[in-house]
C-alpha cells in the first residue's frame, strides 16, 4: 500500500447508523443499504456476494438470504450494479442514469430519470427490449437532431408488464395481440396453449411468457377473455387489466382484518385529546363515500384558531401488515367515473377511518394559530379522538355562507357561527394567497352523468364554488405546516415538491408572449407571482384561455421526493401529503413520520431512512401516474362511445393543441376532442411553429393557433384507438388580432420600364 491508499477499516465493528431502523423492521437485521454502500465504496473495487458477507462477517444462513435479497433489491432499485463477473460495484451517477421507461405509439421512449433530471430520449431501435413502465439503467450514447440526450440500454434493473390487454387478431397464420395501452407499440405474439375458445376480435388478456429482445417481440398465451368491446364496464375492466391495477384483495389481507369491527375500540381512545364536543364538521361533494378532514374554527384575539382533523389511518395501518403492504402496492385509490378502486379495504375507507358524522374517529389534529394577516403565527400536531357534527356538502355550505340560504341555515344552526368564522378566515387566508403568488389557474373538469346500461346522457362542466376553495386553502395550510414540521425535525420524509419551469420552456414561454406583444417578468427565475400577475393583465382578453393554457404547459409536473426542494405552484417552500390518508400513501408516510416525532424518537430509529424514501416517493409517482393513465382512458374511451351516434353532425369548438401533423379541437357545451388532421386543411402547405402553437399556411397565409374557434364535422370515431378525427368547416375566430388576415394576399405586379 502506499501512502495514499484508504485506511483499513472494520465494517463488523462499525456502528451502523441506521441500527436502530433496520432492528425495528427486521427480527434479525442484517447491515444497512448506506453501510453496505459504504463498503463498497471503500473496498474501491467490485466484490462478489461471499466477499460483501466477509467484510460483515455474516455467516449463518439467514443473514446470507436476507444479503442475497437486499443486494438484489439495491439492484433492482440502481443503488449497485451486478456485472458479468457476478461481483457487485457503485453506480457511476455520472456515467449512468436510472430510471422508469416512459413508451412512445410511434415506437420510440424516454427514460424518466430517478434523480429528477431531464428526460433521456430512447429510438426504436433502443426501444426494442424494453415495455412502457420498466426500469433500467442507461448511459448517455450522445445528442440527437432535436437536442436531446439520447440513451442506450446497460441493463433492464426491472420488468412491470405481465400481462397484456388487447384485441386478439388471426391474420396470415399468426395470432397476436394488440395493446389497448398506447404506450406499449410492440404487438404480442400468441404461442400455443391458453385458452383455446379466444375468437378474433375479441378482447382478451394475455400473460407474458417472454419479455421482448433486441431480436424478437413480446410472446405470451391467452389466459382469459374479457368479451366483446362494446360490452357494457369493458372500458373500466380493460383499463383495470391493461394497467395492471390491483383490484382483489389478498386472502392474507382479508385474514388480517377479520378482527376489526365497526366501531373504535375504547382502548384505542385512551390517552388522546378529547375533541368529541368541539364542533368539527366535514365538506365534501354530494357523492362522496369516505371522508378523510374535519375543520373547525374560532376567533381569537389576535385571528383564528383552525384545526384540520385528518383520519389517522396509521393507527389501523401498520407497518410491513398485510393491510400496509396492499396499501403501499396500490399507492392511491383510483376513481373511474361512477366506480372507484380504493387504496383501502371498505371497512376502513368508508367505516373505521372514515370521519362519518356522530360516531367517535381517531384522528391526528393540525392545529393552527392565524393572526389577522393570514399568516400562520404557530401550529403543532397531536392525537385526538373526534365526532363529526355535521356531513356537510359544497352545495349547501355555499348556499349558506354566498347565496344566504336561510332554510339550510336553520338546519345547520348547530354549527353556523363555525362555518362563519371559517368563512371570513378564508377570505383573509385567500387575499394571503394571492399576494404570496400561488397559482389559481380557472381550467375546467367536467362529470359523465350515465343514463341506463351504462350510456352518457350528457357531460357536464364541475362548478367550482367558494366552499370548495375554503376547503382547498385550509388542506394546503394543513399539509405546509406538516412539510415544515418534519423538516424541522430533520427526519427522512416524502415531500410533494413541484419545481418551476426549465429553461427551455421558459424560452419557449417567453417568445411565444412576445409575439402576443407580452411581457414575462422575473428574468430567468420568474416566480408563481410572475405567473399570476401576468393571468391577471390578459383576464379580459380573447386570448386569455389560450395564454393560461400556454403558462400551464411550461410548467413541470409534480411529483413526490424527499428532496427539499418547494412547491413553485403553491408558492411555499416546503409542502408535503398529509390531509388524505385513506386515499392516498404519501399521506400515511407522513402520519407516521409524524407520530414518530410526536412520541419523541430519533430520526436515526426511524422505519424508513432516506435511500427506502427515494424509492418510495418513486414508486408513488409512478402509480399516481398509471391511475391518472387509466382513468384518461376511460374517460377518453367513453366520450368516443357517447360521439357514435352523432357522425357528420357540425360543432363549434376550441383548438386545444396544435402539432406538425394537425390540430386537436375541444367541442363548446360536450367537452371532448378530436383531431382535424393537416390535411383536410384544403390545397396549401402549412408550417408547424410549436414555439407559437399554431399551423401557418404557405400560400394562402391562414393560420391556425391554440385558442382559435372553429366549426368542425364528426367524420370517424375509433373506439380501439379512443380517438376522433373531424373535418374543418371553418375557422369562426381568432384569439390573435396581431395575426394575419386568412384571406390569400395578392402579390402586386411590378410595372416593367424601359431603362
Amino acid at each position: 500500500m502506499t501512502s495514499k491508499s484508504k485506511k483499513a477499516v472494520d465494517f463488523n465493528s462499525t456502528k451502523d447508523p441506521y441500527a436502530e431502523r433496520e432492528a425495528e423492521k427486521y427480527e434479525n437485521p442484517i447491515p444497512s443499504r448506506e453501510l453496505i454502500l459504504a463498503a463498497l465504496e471503500h473496498a474501491g473495487k467490485t466484490l462478489s456476494r461471499s466477499e460483501i458477507a466477509k467484510v460483515f462477517n455474516l455467516e449463518d444462513e439467514d443473514d446470507l438470504e436476507a444479503l442475497r435479497r437486499r443486494l438484489r433489491a439495491m439492484e433492482r432499485d440502481g443503488q449497485v450494479l451486478y456485472n458479468r463477473g457476478q461481483q457487485y460495484c457503485l453506480v457511476n451517477n455520472k456515467d449512468l442514469i436510472v430510471g422508469r421507461i416512459i413508451g412512445h405509439p410511434d415506437g420510440y421512449g424516454f427514460l424518466r430519470p430517478d434523480d429528477g433530471s431531464d428526460d433521456l430520449y430512447l429510438s426504436p431501435r433502443e426501444m426494442n427490449p424494453l415495455l412502457h413502465n420498466d426500469r433500467a439503467m442507461l448511459r448517455i450514447a450522445g445528442i440527437d437532431k432535436k437536442g436531446r440526450r439520447e440513451g442506450a440500454v446497460v441493463e433492464i434493473l426491472e420488468r412491470n408488464t405481465h400481462q397484456i390487454v388487447g384485441r386478439l387478431y388471426e391474420e396470415d397464420g399468426f395470432t397476436y395481440v394488440v395493446p389497448d395501452n398506447k404506450n406499449i407499440a410492440q404487438t404480442l405474439l400468441v404461442q400455443a396453449g391458453g385458452v383455446a375458445d379466444a375468437q378474433h376480435g375479441q378482447i382478451v388478456i394475455a400473460e407474458v411468457t417472454e419479455q421482448p429482445t433486441k431480436l424478437h417481440q413480446p410472446i405470451g398465451r391467452i389466459i382469459e377473455v374479457l368479451g366483446d368491446h362494446l360490452a357494457p364496464g369493458m372500458e373500466i375492466e380493460m383499463a383495470i387489466r391493461s394497467y395492471e391495477l390491483p383490484n382483489v384483495w389478498p386472502a392474507e389481507l382479508l385474514e388480517e382484518i377479520k378482527s376489526l369491527s365497526a366501531e373504535v375500540p375504547e382502548a384505542a381512545k385512551e390517552g388522546r385529546v378529547d375533541l368529541r364536543s368541539t364542533p368539527l364538521v366535514t365538506i365534501d361533494g354530494e357523492d362522496a363515500r369516505d371522508f378523510d378532514d374535519a375543520v373547525f374554527c374560532k376567533k381569537t384575539p389576535k385571528g383564528w384558531k383552525l384545526l384540520v382533523a385528518i383520519a389517522d389511518v396509521s393507527h389501523y395501518v401498520q407497518v410491513e401488515t398485510e393491510l400496509d403492504k396492499e396499501a403501499k402496492n396500490r399507492s392511491t385509490s383510483v376513481y373511474f367515473p361512477e366506480q372507484v378502486i380504493p387504496m383501502l379495504p371498505e371497512i376502513l375507507s368508508n367505516g373505521l377511518c372514515s370521519l362519518n358524522p356522530h360516531v367517535d374517529r381517531l384522528c391526528m389534529v393540525c392545529e393552527l394559530f392565524i393572526d389577522a394577516e393570514g399568516q400562520v403565527s404557530r401550529s403543532r400536531f397531536y392525537d385526538a379522538v373526534m365526532q363529526s357534527h355535521a356531513r356537510l356538502t359544497y352545495t349547501e355550505v355555499a348556499k349558506i355562507l354566498v347565496d344566504g340560504d336561510q332554510e339550510l341555515a336553520d338546519k345547520y344552526k348547530h354549527v353556523l357561527p363555525q362555518l362563519r368564522e371559517l368563512y371570513a378566515l378564508y377570505k383573509v387566508m385567500r387575499i394571503s394567497r394571492e399576494v404570496r403568488g400561488a397559482m389559481d389557474f380557472d381550467t375546467q373538469e367536467t362529470r359523465i352523468m350515465f343514463g341506463s346500461n351504462r350510456k352518457i346522457e350528457k357531460i357536464v362542466p364541475v362548478v367550482r364554488n367558494d366552499a370548495h376553495k375554503l376547503i382547498e386553502e385550509f388542506m394546503i395550510t394543513a399539509n405546509s405546516a406538516a412539510a415544515k414540521y418534519l423538516n424541522a425535525k430533520k427526519i427522512p420524509k416524502l415531500l410533494r415538491i413541484h419545481e418551476g419551469p426549465s429553461s427551455d420552456k421558459l424560452l419557449n414561454l417567453k417568445t411565444f408572449l412576445g409575439e402576443l406583444g407580452l411581457k414575462f417578468g422575473g428574468g430567468e427565475s420568474p416566480t408563481p407571482l410572475d405567473y399570476m400577475h401576468l393571468v391577471e393583465a390578459v383576464k379580459d382578453r380573447p386570448d386569455a384561455h389560450l395564454i393560461q393554457t400556454v403558462l400551464l404547459r411550461s410548467m413541470s409536473q409534480a411529483v413526490y421526493s424527499p428532496d427539499i426542494k418547494g412547491h413553485f405552484g403553491l408558492a411555499l417552500e416546503a409542502y408535503a401529503h398529509f390531509t388524505s390518508p385513506i386515499r392516498r400513501y404519501p399521506d400515511l408516510l407522513v402520519h407516521r413520520a409524524i407520530r414518530h416525532c410526536l412520541e419523541g424518537k430519533s430520526p436515526e430509529s426511524f422505519v424508513y431512512g432516506m435511500p427506502e424514501m427515494i424509492m418510495l416517493g418513486e414508486h408513488c409517482s409512478a402509480n399516481e401516474r398509471r391511475a391518472d393513465d387509466a382513468t384518461r382512458d376511460v374517460v377518453s374511451w367513453l366520450k368516443c362511445e357517447y360521439m357514435l351516434d352523432k357522425i357528420g353532425e357540425e360543432f363549434s369548438g376550441i383548438i386545444s393543441a396544435v402539432t406538425s401533423f394537425g390540430f386537436f379541437v375541444e367541442l363548446a357545451d360536450i367537452y371532448v376532442e378530436g383531431l382535424v388532421h393537416i390535411s383536410n386543411l384544403g390545397q396549401d402547405y402549412f408550417h408547424f411553429d410549436p414555439t407559437s402553437h399554431q399551423l401557418k399556411g404557405e400560400r394562402t397565409n391562414t393560420n391556425y393557433r391554440l385558442g382559435d374557434t372553429v366549426k368542425i364535422r364528426v367524420m370517424r370515431v375509433d373506439l380501439d384507438e379512443k380517438k376522433m378525427d373531424f373535418e374543418l368547416v371553418h375557422k369562426e375566430g381568432s384569439v390573435n388580432k396581431l395575426a394575419s388576415d386568412d384571406k390569400p394576399k395578392k402579390k402586386r405586379r411590378k410595372k416593367k420600364t424601359n431603362k
